[in-house]
């Protein structure tokens, strides 16, 4: 029942509010009916400089650089801001727009019969009033006219404005309403869209190609430990954005990157905190002149000097920065600047016309007459008789061309000719301006030519600045170099290094580095958890060089160089090979020889004695064949000595194996002999006759031919040759003798050794035999000794190492070769020589007792 009533209620409320709402509606269409349908909202926003004319083109400048926002109480209409801190460039500006306007409308060639008018708006450096100035130029400044709600544009384009974010907020403003904008020092990358600005223009160039060149410049000089702050807004983020994506191409780091804007003064604190602590001696400012002055103030605060700054167009050539205390801190900084161009007359303009054209202000009995307009920009009236930047206005040019470039347009879309004049019947639509300024392509007074790239952009021309101390002391923008990005590539960048003075008035190049540049013969290891340009340097590693700085890596030597001690160069390996100027190669020849000259020394001893009872006793015959054989093994050893060759490598094993063969062919044969001459003593022997003189040369020749067949096919199949090795030594190529076959090397051994431990066997079996000169014994000892070198020369010839493994064969040739022949004729010789009287046959037949 209650919920019944409460419904019906509800009911009754809801149709008394439709009611109401019919009649608010009713009375709203018949108060309209009765007043226009159209007007403008709000006071009008009034221009700061204006003149009427047939057309219209608007300006937006940063007259004054701050502006104070009023309480905002939401009871009241509030009031009107307020701005202050003349900004004298961007005052420049507006006089430049206001001459070339003036130019134009005394020409008789351009727009001959048209008059321009302007109306130029302060936006005080705000955002919020770049809105305002934009509403105002489309809408015009009468709220009564009827132009107002004419939907045609109070202007036909906009000159402006001068920084990026406020251009944005321009171009997006009139883009819907295709109102060409034309800025003449808006850089910024992103205004390069066509899609987003499709009627914006500038005369300037995008900071695509200044961010770049940005890194380029930092990259020539060598600093590659840099720290980089910019404003924070589209222009200094975008720029920002576009230089450390050019840096990290050309191998810069970059230490910080920090960024504030000019209402943020606890930010900025901060950043002078980071560059104060930083390493990094560059900076880069992608700064707009406002925040590099908020910048440089605390710079100045805190007495930071000493740095180098690389700067941009916004600020490089500012003269507001130039103060007593400023040189300190960006006394030497370098940075890109737009080109002076020198404007006829203009310096005239600023002094008198100007003032006479825009503040008609007159002086009367030293009191200054003015109206309102006077009145309310008496900051402005000040700097009436200054003109000592007008040397410095590099901006003034881009609006001279901007202005130009509208007047080309208005030409071509007015039908103009110089006789008849111009069509002023003709209505120009703001988007017909902008077709219009797609194809201008003409030449100022100067001689520069003016045109738009698809971007609706300038060329990229930028002079490179250095801030120096004039001869009077002041502060100059000098021209070191120069940009030019129409140029061909290596030709784009063009600077005079002996021109530049470095902060606090060096001359020396300043070093930015995070880590000092590795010298040749060392390689980059990078720091862990740090940029690219923090690296130790590591020497190289043997055999590996780098010959240039900072090398990234080491690079490997070819097969028969080495590296330098400094690593820095491939060097041709030391070749090694047993010589006969060394040392060790004299010590052996004069051992080898010594062996040769014993050996015919005792030849000829047992050549006088031959018909004595001792040679003829021991088997002259044999005897001489062996100190033949000796004298070639002590030969052979010389063979082993020098540089390896083919023909060396093949004689000097051949040569061996076969001398040494013979050799103990000989001691084989004469220890037979004394065997079978034993036997022939016992009755009813006649041993003898089968081992005699045929018989014991027909051994020794055979086994020596054994020899021989084997040295043939180890030469056949698999000789000898000669050999780099370079495994033993990485730093030394040594040259030896590659035994080919294995298989030949060790047959050819193990003959000479199966015949030695036969004559070892057969010598030690006689070494008792009953007769008084037992030569059984002394051979005996003579492959004792022989064996026990060769033996011990297995191991010694494995390990050593180069040319002592050749040195080590030698020493076992001669070793062995001395072993026989002291052994075997030692004793002969002492006894021909000092006891003659042993030398009778009945001597040499008694027995022993």
């Amino acid at each position: 029942m209650c919920k019944c009533g409460h419904f019906h209620m509800t009911y009754k409320l809801s149709l008394v509010m439709l009611v109401l709402v019919i009649l608010w509606v009713v009375r709203a269409i018949e108060a309209q009916s009765k007043t226009p349908l159209c007007k403008i909202l709000g006071s009008p926003e009034s221009p700061l400089l204006s003149k009427e004319g047939d057309v219209t083109i608007g300006g937006a400048f940063s007259i004054h650089s701050k502006i104070t926002q009023p309480l905002l109480s939401f009871t009241d209409t509030p009031t009107r801001l307020t701005c202050s801190s003349l900004n004298l460039r961007e005052f420049r500006f507006a006089q430049t727009m206001i001459f070339a306007i003036e130019e134009i409308n005394s020409s008789d060639y351009l727009l001959p019969n048209v008059s321009i008018g302007y109306r130029i708006y302060d936006n005080c450096g705000s955002t919020l009033s770049s809105m305002r100035a934009a509403m105002a130029l489309m809408n015009g400044a009468d709220a009564t006219s009827e132009s107002a709600c004419s939907g045609q544009s109070a202007v036909h384009a906009i000159i402006g404005e001068s920084e990026s974010s406020s251009t944005i907020v321009l171009s997006r403003t009139t883009g819907p309403f295709k109102l060409p904008v034309i800025s003449h020092s808006a850089t910024c990358e992103c205004l390069s869209s066509r899609t987003e600005y499709p009627s914006f223009f500038r005369t300037i160039a995008s900071d695509l190609y200044q961010s770049r060149a940005l890194a380029q410049l930092v990259k020539h000089f060598g600093w590659s430990w840099v720290g980089a702050v910019n404003s924070d807004s589209d222009y200094g983020n975008n720029g920002m954005a576009i230089f450390l994506a050019a840096a990290r191409e050309e191998g810069v780091c970059v230490e910080y990157t920090e960024k504030f804007h000019r209402t943020e003064p606890e930010k900025l604190k901060k950043v002078v905190e980071v560059i104060r602590k930083s390493t990094a001696r560059v900076i880069v400012g992608f700064l707009a002149h406002v925040e590099m002055n908020n910048l440089l103030e605390q710079l100045s605060v805190h007495n930071i000097t000493g740095l180098q700054f690389i700067g941009v167009e916004a600020w490089i050539t500012a003269d507001s920065l130039v103060t007593p205390t400023s040189f300190s801190v960006l006394g030497g900084s370098l940075g890109f600047a737009v080109q002076k161009a020198n404007i006829s007359g203009f310096s005239d303009f600023v002094i008198k016309g100007f003032w006479e054209s825009a503040f008609p202000c007159t002086q009367s009995n030293s009191e200054i007459v003015m109206d309102t307009q006077c009145k309310d920009n008496l900051d402005l009236i000040e700097t009436k008789d200054y003109n000592d930047d007008v040397p410095e206005l590099r901006y003034s040019a881009n609006i001279y061309k901007a202005i130009y470039a509208v007047a080309h347009s208005l030409h071509r879309l007015l039908k103009c000719k110089n006789v008849s004049g111009c069509d002023k019947m003709i209505k120009v639509h703001p988007w017909q301006v902008v077709e219009a300024l797609q194809m201008v392509n003409f030449t100022i007074k100067n001689g520069d030519q003016v045109w738009f790239d698809s971007t609706g952009a300038a060329v990229a021309q930028y002079e490179v600045v250095n801030w120096q101390r004039g001869a009077d002391g002041s502060v100059e923008f000098k021209p070191v170099g120069y940009y030019d990005a129409s140029l061909p590539p290596g030709e784009k960048f063009v600077l005079r290094n002996k021109d530049i003075m470095w902060p606090g008035g060096k001359t020396e190049l300043p070093v930015s580095v995070c880590s000092e540049s590795c010298p040749p013969g060392t390689r980059k290891v990078l720091q862990k958890g740090k940029p690219v340009c923090c690296y130790d340097c590591i020497l190289c590693a043997e055999g590996e060089i780098s010959n240039t700085t900072d090398s990234n890596g080491c690079t490997k030597c070819p097969e028969d160089f080495w590296s330098s001690e400094n690593r820095d160069k491939c060097v041709l390996k030391t070749v090694e090979f047993l010589t006969f100027t060394e040392v060790m190669g004299i010590v052996l020849v004069f051992f080898s020889l010594f062996g040769v000259f014993i050996t015919i020394i005792v030849a000829n001893l047992f050549l006088i004695n031959k018909d004595t009872p001792l040679v003829r006793a021991n088997n002259s015959e044999l005897s001489f064949l062996l100190l033949f054989s000796l004298t070639l093994c002590f030969l052979c050893s010389l063979t082993f000595i020098g540089r390896p060759s083919d023909w060396s490598c093949m004689l000097r094993h051949t040569a061996f194996g076969i001398t040494f063969v013979l050799c103990i062919s000989c001691v084989l044969g004469k220890t037979i002999v004394v065997l079978m001459a034993f036997r022939a003593t016992l009755p009813s022997s006649n041993v003898m006759k089968w081992f005699g003189p045929t018989q014991q040369r027909l051994s020794v020749l055979a086994f020596t031919l054994i020899q021989v067949v084997i040295c043939i096919l180890w030469l056949t199949i698999n000789p000898p040759y000669p050999f780099k090795n370079m495994e033993i030594y990485m730093d030394k190529i040594i040259l030896e003798c590659a035994l080919g076959s294995p298989i030949g090397f060790w047959a050819v051994l193990g003959y000479i050794g199966l015949l030695a431990l036969l004559c070892f066997i057969l010598a030690f079996l006689a070494r008792k035999l009953p007769d008084n000169f037992n030569e059984a014994k002394f051979i005996t000892f003579s492959m004792l000794i022989f064996c026990a070198v060769w033996i011990t020369f297995i191991p010694a010839y494995v390990s050593s190492p180069g040319k002592f493994t050749v040195a080590v064969e030698i020493f076992a040739m001669l070793a062995s070769s001395y072993g026989l022949l002291l052994c075997v004729f030692a004793p002969k010789c002492f006894i021909i020589l000092f006891k003659p009287e042993l030398n009778t046959k009945k001597h040499m037949m008694a027995k022993c007792k």
